[in-house]
């Protein structure tokens, strides 16, 4: 078992990391900045994290995972089908409220020919794990047939990662709600 203060080390990089790369990417996450960023050597986060490859794996391993978990207790709490795909597009707004970042994995995806495999292997993770999400939860409401779930849980999350980006590149948030209002009018998302 890894000690506490281990641990702590651990998620302190992990923390820092994710942040830098929702800012810059798999390109930009410099083991160096990070470890300024952290407060700590650039050895230490070698301790931690054998190469960058395995740093932004458990960065992006841990995105999925908290993504996961957030969905899941948005599913027990609200009850509602129909709320819980209401709710979704706010997962992502999340980040554009936090110094106009985007998702993890939209900015890794975009990086995506220039990633080692275990970062390639996570990043598609986070959209299964999206998609399956939202295949439920259309499945639940009744909205589509059974043959086409995963077509519309696949247009919804890439039209609300395309709303997040085209925000982030104006600096817009609103732009991203408009962008939803249209999913809504255009019955893509429940109104």
């Amino acid at each position: 078992m890894k000690n506490p203060a281990g641990t702590n080390s651990a998620d302190k990089i992990l923390a820092a990391a994710t942040r830098i790369a929702q800012a810059h990417g798999y390109g930009g996450l410099s083991i160096r900045d990070l470890a300024e960023d952290v407060g700590i050597k650039a050895a230490s986060i070698y301790h931690h994290f054998p190469s960058k490859a395995d740093l932004a794996a458990a960065v992006a391993k841990r995105y999925w995972e908290d993504s996961a978990a957030l969905l899941e207790a948005m599913w027990k709490e609200l009850n509602d089908p129909l709320a819980w795909l209401r709710q979704y597009p706010n997962t992502f707004r999340k980040s554009l409220e936090n110094e106009n970042r985007i998702c993890l994995c939209s900015f890794m995806g975009a990086e995506y020919d220039d990633l080692p495999q275990p970062v390639k292997d996570e990043i598609q993770r986070f959209a299964d794990v999206n998609v399956a999400w939202l295949g439920k939860a259309l499945s639940a409401a009744s909205l589509v047939d059974a043959d086409e779930t995963e077509r519309r849980a696949r247009a919804i999350f890439a039209a609300i990662a395309g709303a997040q980006l085209m925000a982030r590149s104006r600096s817009d948030i609103t732009l991203y709600d408009a962008l939803l209002e249209s999913y809504r009018a255009a019955g893509l998302l429940p109104a």
